[in-house]
């Protein structure tokens, strides 16, 4: 996590004055990072309530610069370009994750930060019960090839997969 977390802090730094849009953006956790890091707008998008409620308690602080939207990604309407879009944890959970990548291409004038899990002969079958067979919530597992044809074939221009511990970090430019 924290891995992921100083990736989205150094991209969004390197942008001057940046739009951000959190993708899954949970309980507003990086969120707070990227504001403390420059961001000058953050959009958090997330289909869950109680964790919008949570991000708004936590990032109340920044005031009119966040603006959080309950709901579907794909059908959520937001307008303009961002420079950053963050993708942290969510793709873990996504059956068609190419859609995610050809809407975030659509709505990028700069970088895509993700993360994914890949599997590992630790962890893997430990993370399958849990998920999938105790808590009937699929997870999926990703490959750098995968992702480089994924973020290839949603129109960006440049893909880095970085090889973490328990996953792949993805850097793309649109």
């Amino acid at each position: 996590m924290f891995a992921r977390r100083e990736l989205a802090v150094a991209v969004v730094k390197s942008y001057s004055d940046p739009r951000v849009l959190d993708v899954g953006c949970g309980s507003g956790r990086v969120g707070e990072y990227v504001l403390d890091a420059g961001a000058t707008e953050y959009v958090g998008v997330d289909f869950a309530e109680e964790m919008l409620d949570l991000a708004q308690e936590r990032l109340s602080r920044f005031g009119p610069r966040v603006m959080l939207v309950h709901g579907d990604f794909l059908e959520a309407p937001l307008e303009g370009k961002f420079d950053v879009i963050l993708g942290l944890g969510l793709f873990d959970y996504l059956p068609e994750p190419e859609h995610f990548a050809r809407r975030m291409h659509e709505l990028c004038s700069g970088s895509v930060v993700a993360s994914f899990p890949k599997w590992n002969w630790l962890k893997g079958p430990v993370r399958k019960v849990r998920y999938e067979w105790i808590n009937d919530c699929p997870i999926f597992n990703y490959t750098e090839r995968e992702l480089r044809l994924m973020f290839g074939s949603a129109g960006f221009s440049k893909v880095e997969v970085i090889r973490g511990r328990s996953g792949l970090l993805l850097h793309a430019d649109a």
